[in-house]
């Protein structure tokens, strides 16, 4: 049996990060920790571009304009969701995980959903970088590895 899988190595691509404005205290900590975890793993700050987005509602339409653009090898979308009492929440958070894995499966690009989706905002801080680690950095390294996986099933 062959077993085929990826490796973490960013040296030689070159990734979108598509941010939100909206909730931008929590969204720059997961920017920060995607930066950080691509240059730890050895990709190029100017091989990494950020284009900003109003909110996590509109990050599925520039992600697509991201990915057909031929540019990249993967996009990584970042952005927080927080429930609050009406159905804003349910309505904003499910088009967005919809509308990126569309994009990824229509353009053959990886897309990361690194959309928090929590609760609260205690819940939002301890996922971008303290007790729950940093989502924005697992989001850059899973399409950091898909892009690589992909390189080599192509």
């Amino acid at each position: 049996m062959n077993h085929v899988k990826a490796d973490l190595i960013a040296t030689d691509l070159r990734l979108a990060i598509v941010n939100t404005r909206w909730n931008h205290l929590i969204v720059d900590r997961l920017v920060e920790g995607a930066v950080t975890a691509f240059e730890q793993h050895g990709g190029h700050p100017d091989h990494l571009d950020l284009v900003t987005a109003p909110g996590s509602f509109e990050v599925p339409l520039v992600a697509q304009a991201l990915a057909r653009s031929g540019r990249y090898a993967g996009v990584v979308c970042l952005g927080a969701v927080i429930r609050g009492a009406t159905d804003h929440y349910d309505l904003v958070a499910g088009n967005a995980a919809s509308g990126l894995a569309r994009v990824s499966l229509e353009t053959g690009v990886p897309v990361a959903f690194g959309v928090l989706t929590t609760d609260t905002i205690e819940q939002a801080v301890e996922r971008a970088g303290t007790k729950a680690g940093n989502k924005g950095a697992e989001a850059l390294l899973a399409v950091v590895e898909t892009a690589n996986l992909l390189r080599k099933l192509g």
